[in-house]
């Protein structure tokens, strides 16, 4: 029960904290903004700027793209729930050693035979293609973005600090 609030408590504040600096849909693709950048200056503080103020959503295309990654890579899927959920009946069916004919059972010998078999399937399921293939993608539509689309007026205000 404890889990269940913190779980609740964490996605409580990730919704306050990043899903408030979410941007208008309207505004994050204003095709009236969108313009080549006259140098590779105006292209930096442009991707500065839009990388702060897009935030939101530039981490909600991070997230879309993460779950497409696995919604196509079955096999993923299939070794991280089998290992998570390896790990998670290992610690809750077997906590204490378990004594089989002659053989004893430990903790250490079920997570010995989850690697042996977890392991190699993880690796089969090439993760790290996946996680560079995210990276690239995000990367690709973050920064490309963020170098078209040119800042608010508001953007022009940024700098400027209140006078106490």
């Amino acid at each position: 029960m404890e889990a269940l609030l913190r779980v609740t408590e964490t996605v409580k504040s990730f919704r306050e904290t990043r899903l408030s600096a979410l941007r208008p849909v309207s505004e994050f693709f204003d095709h009236h903004r969108i313009s080549k950048p006259a140098d590779l200056n105006t292209a930096t503080s442009r991707i500065s700027y839009n990388t702060r103020y897009f935030s939101g959503n530039y981490g909600v295309i991070v997230g879309v793209l993460a779950v497409y990654a696995l919604l196509t890579n079955w096999l993923l899927i299939i070794s991280l729930g089998f290992l998570i959920g390896g790990f998670a009946a290992i610690n809750k069916f077997a906590p204490e050693p378990l004594q089989v004919g002659d053989q004893v059972i430990t903790q250490k010998t079920l997570y010995t035979g989850l690697f042996v078999v977890g392991i190699p399937l993880l690796w089969w399921s090439s993760p790290l293609g996946t996680f560079f293939w995210l990276v690239g993608a995000s990367s690709f539509l973050i920064l490309g973005h963020a170098s078209l689309m040119e800042p608010g007026i508001e953007s022009e205000y940024a700098t400027v600090q209140e006078a106490v």
